[in-house]
């Protein structure tokens, strides 16, 4: 499925429709250069889960746990993974096949930790087509 947004509006509204949508145990595996808009995307599938404390990009901790929404939510920032050894250290696969919902941006980074079945999710920007325009594609 591709989805083209053209503001961080509407970014925030699809990722929250797929928050709504999710399941125990999914993965997505979030991926798209700095600054395409993976933390945007991410807030509002944090909404869609029914978390309302503030989410952002965890990316010097790896991991923020949220749990008050209808399921645990786990997201993950590799962007910073030096080793993928790092991710063991982090108890990873508590996180990858528990009850809750695993959303990792830079997910290409650990690409090989993935379990099958992951939804992967690539947002892109086309400057040609605009500053907020956005294309997702959720494989």
């Amino acid at each position: 499925m591709t989805v083209e947004t053209n503001s961080e509006q509407e970014t925030y509204l699809f990722g929250r429709g797929l928050g709504e949508k999710a399941i125990p145990g999914q993965v997505f595996a979030l991926e798209g250069d700095l600054g395409v808009g993976k933390t945007v995307f991410t807030k509002g599938f944090a909404e869609g889960l029914g978390i309302i404390e503030p989410v952002c990009s965890p990316t010097f901790t790896i991991l923020q746990v949220y749990e008050e929404g209808r399921l645990p939510f786990y997201h993950f920032d590799v962007y910073r993974i030096a080793d993928i050894e790092e991710m063991d250290e982090i108890g990873y696969e508590d996180y990858f096949y528990g009850e809750g919902v695993c959303l990792i941006e830079w997910a290409n980074l650990v690409e090989e930790l993935l379990p099958p079945g992951s939804v992967h999710i690539r947002i892109e920007k086309e400057p040609e087509r605009g500053f907020d325009y956005r294309k997702i594609m959720v494989l």
